[in-house]
Order: C-alpha cells, then structure tokens, then sequence
C-alpha cells in the first residue's frame, strides 16, 4: 500500500490554471491531505509549452492505494492535462511513496522504466536510503537537487503512519 501523489507543473502566477487544476483532481480524487508550497521550476525548458516560467507544487491524498492503480491515474490526469484547454497548460504526474520510494507514471518508455500496462510505465525516481532521499543517474534534475525532499519526506511519514494502523 501507498501515498498517492500528483506533481503539478503550473504557469508561474497563474492561479487560475492551478485552481482548474486543483478543482479537476478534487473531482477525481477528493481533497488532497496536503499541498507543497510553489517551488520554481527553473532546471529544463523542455515544459516551455506550456509557459516560459513554472513553478511545481504536490498534492498527496489521504489513505493508503494499491500501486497496481497506477497506470489508471496517469491514464485519468493525461485526459484531466487536455481538459484544461486546447493548449496544454498544466503537466499533472502521478506517482506513489512508500517507505522505500517515489515512484511516478510516465506515458514515455525508456531504458530505466518499467512497462505496466495500457502504455503507462514506471520509474523509480527517488529512493530512501541510509536515512535520506537518493537520486540515479536519470532522475530528473529537479527531483536530484533536493527542493522537493524536505515536503517528500513529510508525506513519507504520513504513509509510515498510516501503514502502521492499517497493519494493527
């Protein structure tokens, strides 16, 4: 069982397209437990698409889920990205935490992902080891340099917490 999370990437001032967003996935899935604050997404033009400056931010929701469900929320936030206009305006990644990782969905194959089903892979972005998140040689650059590890490990013991009554 683990934390579902969403890593947002959002037009930088643009609370109208965050609070699409954020309405969409409330549709979705409910309140989030716990939203990160703005971190500025500074370390790749590749979203430029969407807009010249971005800021990333992480909902986490309540309860433990299935890992298995997966590909079913990249699948639902691929089809929430397009409802937000004719454009693309909002980069929505779901992904999991547990007490060993942070793992996120992508619709790209590559060499370090994993096939699960329906065109949905998984990669194993961040790791906890030796006490601290740890990053491999293809993680992302934002999710190397340590902006996001302080909110990661927040909803880390949020799982810890929750797995600990689930299994009483």
């Amino acid at each position: 069982m683990v934390k579902k999370i969403v890593a947002l990437l959002v037009p930088r001032g643009d609370m109208g397209i965050f609070n699409n967003a954020r309405e969409l996935l409330f549709e979705a899935w409910g309140e989030p437990e716990r939203i990160s604050p703005f971190i500025p997404f500074t370390w790749t033009n590749y979203y430029e698409d969407i807009a010249p400056e971005l800021d990333r931010c992480f909902f986490s929701y309540p309860g433990l889920f299935n890992m298995s469900d997966l590909p079913d929320w990249k699948i639902l936030t691929c089809g929430l990205e397009k409802a937000t206009g004719a454009k693309r305006r909002v980069n929505l990644d779901p992904g999991t935490i547990d007490g060993a990782r942070l793992l996120l969905a992508s619709t790209k194959g590559q060499a370090h992902r994993i096939y699960l089903r329906d065109g949905i892979f998984a990669e194993v972005t961040l790791c906890r080891r030796k006490g601290r998140w740890e990053s491999f040689f293809y993680t992302f650059p934002d999710f190397k340099s340590g902006a996001y590890f302080e909110w990661l490990e927040t909803v880390r013991e949020d799982w810890k917490r929750e797995k600990n009554s689930f299994d009483k």
